[in-house]
């Protein structure tokens, strides 16, 4: 028997191991609507944080993601704060560790996504 393999099912194979070897790519997922303290979750730098929120009421909205350090249970930082709008963005973290973030959501649909990326592209974050 023998198996016919394309050119694109290997690049896309190489990929997926790159990928997957360099440890880039998406390492957790969280949304919701209330606030939450989430799972605790492991990542190598540079990452970064991708968090969006919504609502029906944009007037009324609050929308506050912290980062704590998993280990010791201290405040890193802030992420974000919206207050009366929604928004989306990004942020870029240079240190590797084991965190979890804590969201403080009022009348505020969120998604977050917490990704590693190469620092080849971290070279190109711009801040907004």
């Amino acid at each position: 028997m023998h198996i016919i393999v394309s050119r694109a099912a290997i690049l896309i194979f190489l990929i997926l191991v790159t990928s997957i070897a360099s440890g880039i790519g998406v390492v957790r997922e969280f949304s919701g609507t209330d606030s939450v303290t989430t799972a605790d979750f492991e990542v190598t730098a540079p990452w970064i944080i991708d968090w969006r929120s919504n609502g029906d009421f944009p007037a009324m909205l609050g929308f506050e993601v912290s980062l704590i350090d998993a280990n010791t249970g201290r405040h890193v930082g802030q992420v974000v704060k919206l207050v009366e709008r929604a928004g989306n963005g990004v942020s870029l973290f240079e240190k590797s560790g084991r965190y979890r973030l804590r969201v403080n959501s009022t009348l505020a649909r969120w998604h977050i996504k917490v990704e590693e990326i190469s620092a080849e592209d971290a070279k190109l974050y711009t801040p907004k």
